[in-house]
C-alpha cells in the first residue's frame, strides 16, 4: 500500500544538530500527524543525545494534535538527555503556543540558525 500523504520533511545535519524542515503548509490530519510523530521519534531514537531543531518556516496551520506530538517529542528528547528547539514559527501559530503556555516549554527561536546556536 502506497501512502502519498507522508509528511514531507527535509532533514539536514548542522554540526551535531539535526535540522528538520517541515515542508507541509498544513499539519492538521491525524494520519499525517501520527506519521510525523513516528518519523521524528525514530530520528530521536537514532542518537544517544539527540539535538533537534524543528523549522516551521513553511507551516501555516497546526492542529492541537500536532502540539501533542511536539510535547511527546520533547519528552523523548529530554529522556535521552538531548535538546529540542523550534524555529520560524508563524505569528498566528505562535499565538497558540502563548495561549497554551507551550512557549514556556519549548526553546523557540526566530531562525533555524539561532536555534542551532541555542543547542550548541
Amino acid at each position: 500500500m502506497v501512502d502519498e500523504q507522508q509528511p514531507k520533511l527535509r532533514i539536514r545535519r548542522q554540526g551535531k544538530v539535526n535540522v528538520v524542515e517541515l515542508e507541509d503548509r498544513k499539519i492538521l490530519e491525524e494520519l499525517l500527524i501520527a506519521q510525523l510523530g513516528e518519523q521524528l521519534g525514530s530520528l530521536v531514537d537514532a542518537e544517544a543525545e539527540p539535538r533537534l531543531v524543528l523549522d516551521f518556516k513553511k507551516v501555516e496551520h497546526l492542529s492541537s494534535a500536532a502540539l501533542g506530538i511536539l510535547i511527546t517529542l520533547d519528552k523523548q528528547v529530554k529522556g535521552r538527555r538531548g535538546k529540542l528547539a523550534l524555529a520560524n514559527i508563524q505569528p498566528q501559530i505562535y499565538e497558540v503556543f502563548k495561549i497554551t503556555r507551550l512557549n514556556k516549554l519549548f526553546s523557540i527561536q526566530d531562525t533555524a540558525d539561532a536555534a542551532v546556536q541555542a543547542l550548541a
